[in-house]
């Protein structure tokens, strides 16, 4: 009963969540038709009837820029741009209360935009790539200004959010080989086998996030990861009843993480499990020369991350572990560090997605593997729908050379990979 006292009010909240997205959408088109320049003529009522009726038919709800033809807008007044606009970021990033306001001159202002710079960049993109606006600058709101917005809508004053859906804080280290993510590789050359199939399945989930909180005015939030790693080898070398593929290894990991993001930085600190558990199939068809350990320990670890641009992004942190299981003992320190270069992205208009070219490297030395240096390069491309921010996919090659998984994670290995992932 205490468990559905305290989720009621949430289940509660979310239709009428829903409810207000849909709300600030109907408002901004209805203040846009309201305050209607009434000198121009009968073709611009027509421009905003179509906008309105093209939402319906593809049931979008203006949530992407690539609706509106060229040159479409250039002859709207401020007043409906202004709208337009509004309800557009209302519908992909609604969490984080932006306000617009466009002048006489029709140059878009943005106001209330978040501390974490990379978002930032990434809505001014959003608008930016809008058919037929000029220019887009950050505002300071003012009183007259806060006035005519709350003309067309109540300004929302939240101090937080359940389930943030537009990205995470700390975004994932994605040459990392632990990262929470879903991903399939294919890999030659591995201890584990010559030829490998690795499988990820994994996520992470935005419980809460507050906003403008502690000295620096950044935000925070709180998040529950968990993923499952296992490796195939596809030619074993025993294969009963014609067995193509033997499962050698499966690590899991559950992590409760703790972020925050002010301007170019970001931080995480991060409890997690992780253990490791070899196959079935390895462990019949290897026979008693196989000795099973138990690999499963507690660890936190505190990383802080730096966008230098848009295109470098450094990251360091050390970790401590707090207990590993006897039969597999670990030592008590490890280090972890690298950088995210992607090139400059492109638009594709007609998938109506972002696309950049990227290298990521991430270097590991665990004091369980004497500081041995553990290397993993990726070199690929990844897609998204919002610029920066959001989930993406991820193409690319991968080599690794340090230490290996599971029970034979002190061991030394390297290979290459195809791989593709998804996730934040």
């Amino acid at each position: 009963m205490v468990i559905l006292r305290s989720t009621l009010p949430i289940l509660f909240a979310l239709p009428l969540l829903a409810t207000a997205v849909e709300g600030n959408y109907f408002q901004s088109l209805q203040f846009a038709q309201d305050h209607k320049d009434p000198s121009l003529d009968r073709e611009e009522e027509n421009n905003i009837i179509w906008i309105q009726e093209e939402s319906k038919k593809t049931n979008m709800r203006l949530s992407r820029i690539d609706q509106i033809p060229p040159d479409r807008l250039k002859a709207e007044s401020s007043s409906y741009l202004e709208g337009y606009i509004q309800a557009l970021i209302d519908a992909n990033y609604y969490e984080l209360n932006v306000l617009v306001y466009v002048d006489s001159n029709q140059t878009v202002f943005l106001y209330n935009l978040p501390m974490d710079d990379r978002v930032r960049r990434s809505i001014i993109a959003f608008v930016s790539d809008l058919p037929d606006v000029e220019e887009v600058r950050e505002g300071v709101l003012d009183p007259e200004i806060r006035q005519r917005i709350e003309e067309r809508q109540p300004i929302r004053q939240v101090k937080g959010v359940w389930f943030p859906e537009s990205t995470v804080l700390f975004q994932p280290l994605i040459a990392n080989p632990r990262e929470p993510i879903y991903s399939v590789a294919y890999r030659w050359g591995d201890i584990l086998a010559h030829q490998e199939i690795a499988v990820s399945l994994g996520d992470t989930f935005p419980i809460f996030r507050w906003f403008d909180i502690l000295p620096w005015h950044g935000d925070m939030q709180i998040d529950i990861a968990a993923c499952m790693w296992a490796n195939f080898d596809m030619h074993p070398k025993v294969h009963p009843h014609g067995e193509w593929a033997e499962l050698v290894t499966t690590d899991y990991l559950l992590a409760l993480p703790l972020s925050y993001a002010v301007k170019k930085w970001a931080f995480r600190l991060r409890v997690y499990h992780i253990s490791s558990h070899l196959g079935d199939e390895y462990l019949v068809n290897g026979g008693p020369t196989i000795e099973r350990k138990n690999p499963s320990f507690e660890a936190l670890d505190i990383f802080s991350s730096y966008q230098v641009n848009d295109m470098l992004r450094l990251y360091f942190g050390p970790g401590f572990i707090l207990h590993s299981d006897q039969s597999y003992p670990m030592k008590w320190f490890y280090a972890e560090y690298g950088l995210e270069f992607r090139f400059t992205g492109f638009r594709y208009h007609y998938h109506r997605l972002y696309g950049a070219p990227f290298f990521a490297a991430d270097i590991q030395n665990w004091q369980a593997s004497n500081f041995r240096f553990s290397t993993t390069l990726q070199l690929g491309y990844e897609w998204s729908k919002l610029q920066g921010a959001g989930r993406k996919v991820r193409l690319f090659c991968e080599y690794h050379n340090g230490n290996s998984e599971g029970q034979f994670f002190k061991d030394h290995t390297q290979y290459i990979a195809i791989r593709a992932s998804w996730g934040f």
